[in-house]
């Protein structure tokens, strides 16, 4: 069966989409063997979710969990007839828990990174920004230790800073070429391992082959129909992974929430159009200090009269001032040190506007700090 007609493989391909074909999944394949117990595979790059959901049956589908991310809406929901869980988005817009699959099938997206409007490409490192190492680096922490890595790139994405992360991450590390020569890609089988577990005669064999087929000066073998050599065992998971989701909603469960809300805002009356009630009066009558407080705060506002008959329009704000103070200090040498200390101050202003008729300060404002 192949994996999707030819006119939607070309359409893909404009947008960076470059699918694993049928012989090499085959063949790769044949690479993994499964352990006693339960497994998580994840493919954060799932596409149409056919290699990670063809990689669940050859490990055993009745003791795997196969898990997806997608992209594209419409290959994520074909990927989620064929996986377990899939995620549509963005891998770099997910929260995944670290450490949770014994394998990790990633076949990247190709092409060169660009900046955003901040300048920023998203991406660490020295070399050259490519969307190989971003997934790369955003995939690598989700990958249990002993867990299996099968990477898919093209062989001129190997450059020394990637080939340096590939020898310090995994041992047994092996390369071939695909069987489809037509994106000139390779396959890279390895088995994560701590730093201190490597082989340092090992890592330097292989970052020599990597480097020489990065570089173009040999070519990688093709990828052979039957595995050769004692194939990677795919670790049981302990417990399906406690976090999978994205971090903002899924367009589709957006649209449930607003339906199951009856809009946006339901209450928005309840919260916007209440209405108004008046404070409740004190306890007890406040003093002169609160008072003063409440007015420098602007507490209270408006028309005051008070016993007398004297009406004032009153309205208290505070403001912030900085206080200046200069220290003079000898130094063991005669010479003087000049220490300016600036120093913010609260000040609570009054101000009345008297509207007392007969007043000599009528339709003045006073002011009270």
């Amino acid at each position: 069966m192949a994996l999707m007609f030819p006119r939607l493989a070309r359409n893909f391909i404009k947008n960076g989409y470059f699918p694993t074909d049928e012989p090499t999944l085959e063949r790769a394949l044949t690479a993994l063997a499964p352990s006693s117990g339960p497994m998580c595979i994840l493919d954060p790059c799932a596409g149409e979710g056919v290699a990670i959901a063809e990689a669940a049956h050859a490990l055993g589908r009745e003791q795997v969990k196969a898990f997806a991310v997608e992209y594209d809406a419409e290959r994520a929901t074909h990927a989620r007839r064929l996986v377990d869980r899939c995620l549509h988005g963005d891998l770099m817009d997910s929260l995944i828990s670290r450490q949770s699959f014994g394998l990790l099938w990633l076949n990247p997206p190709y092409g060169d990174l660009t900046r955003g409007v901040d300048g920023n490409v998203g991406y660490q490192g020295q070399g050259r920004a490519r969307l190989e190492k971003l997934f790369y680096q955003r995939s690598l922490p989700l990958l249990q230790y002993d867990g299996v890595l099968v990477l898919i790139i093209p062989a001129y994405v190997l450059d020394a800073e990637f080939v340096g992360w590939l020898t310090r991450h995994f041992a047994d590390l092996r390369i071939y070429r695909a069987v489809d020569v037509q994106f000139k890609q390779v396959v890279i089988f390895g088995r994560r391992v701590r730093h201190r577990e490597q082989v340092p005669e090992d890592a330097k064999t292989a970052r020599s082959l990597l480097l020489q087929v990065g570089q173009g000066d040999i070519e990688a073998e093709e990828l052979p129909c039957e595995w050769p050599f004692q194939p990677y065992t795919v670790p049981a998971s302990p417990s399906e992974p406690e976090h999978f989701y994205r971090v903002t909603l899924e367009p589709e469960q957006f649209a449930d929430e607003v339906q199951r809300l009856q809009g946006l805002w339901p209450s928005i009356d309840t919260h916007l159009g209440a209405a108004q009630q008046l404070p409740r009066p004190p306890a007890r009558a406040l003093s002169h200090w609160h008072l003063a407080l409440a007015l420098a705060a602007g507490a209270v506002s408006g028309v005051v009269q008070s016993k007398n008959g004297r009406t004032l329009v009153v309205k208290g704000d505070t403001h912030k001032e900085k206080s200046h103070q200069t220290e003079y200090t000898e130094r063991d040498d005669g010479s003087v040190a000049e220490t300016r200390i600036l120093t913010d101050r609260f000040v609570p202003v009054i101000r009345a506007w008297d509207m007392t008729l007969g007043s000599p300060t009528w339709g003045q404002v006073l002011t009270i700090r």
